[in-house]
């Protein structure tokens, strides 16, 4: 073997070895994604920021489209911080570039696709996708959120009186979809009661939840006394109204009954404040 082809198979080896060296662990991956819920809070966006970047060194494939998609579902529990927001929006659409997927049998978007556009619509992330799929994600929520928009609903509360959305005209609503089956849900109902006890003459807390009142009743016989209007939303009928496909989701409302904010997911108290301002709430 001459000497030019000797160094450039060493040079291939070595290129080799480094790419190897510099993959992250796939099992590792989908440990530290099943588990980040187990992460303390000052440190969970940085492991979440982690998770990201070594998903990017994956080879493309659905393996690392799932993983990718996979946390982009839990990156937006709580206040990880637009750095690792963007990261995990980031690594998506890299994925998505790499592995493109068929829209739905009815012509819908494939699910990862809506899942960039929520990062971008609700969370402030940015996108080089460029594909018909996603603008149509974003279509999508857009058309979700003017039906939220417009929504009215009537509910019975925990003592079965009925309670409706427009009956608080003049006060500012939030309101919630949850259930207490869900770790993010009943992580951010502390926040929600302490916000609603402070500002309970500008605003009103309406939490709506499809369980069976029994369940919800044994559930709140654990925790401190809840402030906000515990609303029963039999069939999950208002949550098809207002296009909810996960909890928590959170709407507010102005003093005018405008929409002025949502989310996508739990919130910390300085979230759901950020949202209330948008709202014209008073600090006080």
């Amino acid at each position: 073997m001459s000497m030019h082809r000797k160094l450039l198979s060493m040079a291939m080896l070595l290129t080799m070895q480094v790419a190897v060296f510099a993959q992250a662990n796939p099992k590792k991956i989908t440990k530290g994604i099943e588990t980040l819920r187990e992460q303390p809070d000052d440190k969970r966006p940085a492991v979440t920021l982690q998770l990201a970047m070594d998903i990017r060194t994956l080879p493309s494939g659905m393996d690392k489209l799932k993983l990718a998609d996979s946390l982009s579902h839990l990156a937006t529990e709580g206040d990880p911080g637009q750095e690792t927001i963007q990261a995990v929006a980031d690594t998506l659409t890299q994925a998505l570039k790499e592995t493109p997927q068929k829209p739905g049998k009815r012509g819908e978007p494939a699910e990862p696709y809506g899942e960039v556009a929520k990062l971008v619509r609700y969370e402030g992330a940015t996108t080089t996708l460029d594909d018909p799929q996603y603008t149509q994600a974003v279509q999508a929520l857009m058309a979700n959120d003017e039906d939220a928009a417009k929504a009215a609903f009537a509910l019975q509360d925990m003592n079965g009186k009925k309670v409706s959305l427009s009956h608080f005209k003049g006060k500012i609503v939030l309101v919630s979809f949850w259930a207490t089956w869900c770790p993010p849900c009943r992580k951010e109902m502390g926040d929600l009661n302490a916000i609603s006890m402070q500002y309970q003459s500008q605003m009103v807390v309406l939490s709506l939840t499809s369980e069976e009142p029994m369940t919800v009743v044994r559930w709140f016989q654990g925790v401190p006394a809840y402030h906000g209007k515990v609303l029963l939303d039999s069939g999950a009928k208002v949550a098809k109204q207002f296009h909810v496909d996960g909890l928590p989701t959170t709407f507010v409302y102005d003093r005018d009954g405008k929409l002025v904010a949502k989310a996508i997911d739990m919130r910390t108290q300085r979230q759901f404040f950020a949202m209330l301002a948008k709202a014209g709430l008073q600090p006080q």
